[in-house]
């Protein structure tokens, strides 16, 4: 299974530690709250990888979305989120490498994973999720729309995503977004791919 050797659970607890973590928003966004609120009950199985703070499953947690997970490397993270969210059952906040996970969701949401990863893990990326996915699932969040070879964050075009994804899932959407938050306005692509 793919590895990074420098990107590794090490690296980004040693990020949250030091307290160098400027993907962090400080609240959950509502570009995949919004979507998950007027898509899916609160039945449904929900997983956001790298989650790191997980704001989106706290928030999705708090209105009853009793299978909403959140997977990370960083055990300071995951200590963070519960000691923040008195209540929230630790074993929905899986710890470990997102190619080890084992379990089927019915959605995925992508915010801030696939830029953390270096750009040669992202046809194993698409593999996973195609994977993890149950037979009608769906990956649905923001990439990033521009170029930016040298990272995390690693940043990337339509066109490349389009050949990572089409051949995993059918491509519902890929299209620019004018609802990023501020500092990221102009600068992302909404994706709701299913699972083929």
């Amino acid at each position: 299974m793919p590895k990074d050797s420098i990107l590794n659970a090490s690296y980004w607890n040693n990020r949250y530690l030091a307290q160098k973590t400027g993907w962090d928003i400080g609240y959950h966004n509502t570009i995949h709250t919004d979507y998950v609120e007027e898509n899916y009950t609160t039945s449904a199985r929900i997983l956001e990888p790298g989650a790191g703070s997980a704001y989106e499953v706290a928030y999705l947690h708090s209105k009853g979305y009793t299978n909403a997970f959140a997977l990370d490397y960083a055990p300071e993270v995951k200590q963070r989120f519960l000691n923040k969210n008195v209540g929230f059952p630790p074993s929905h906040y899986l710890l470990g490498d997102f190619f080890d996970i084992e379990e089927s969701f019915d959605l995925v949401l992508e915010q801030t994973f696939f830029c953390a990863l270096s750009p040669e893990l992202r046809n194993a990326y698409a593999e996973k999720m195609s994977s993890i996915l149950k037979p009608s699932g769906k990956l649905f969040g923001v990439l990033f729309n521009f170029e930016k070879p040298d990272g995390p964050p690693f940043g990337g075009s339509e066109r490349e995503y389009r050949t990572i994804f089409e051949q995993k899932f059918d491509i519902l959407s890929m299209e620019p977004t004018q609802n990023s938050i501020p500092q990221r306005k102009g600068n992302e692509l909404v994706i709701e791919l299913a699972k083929k």
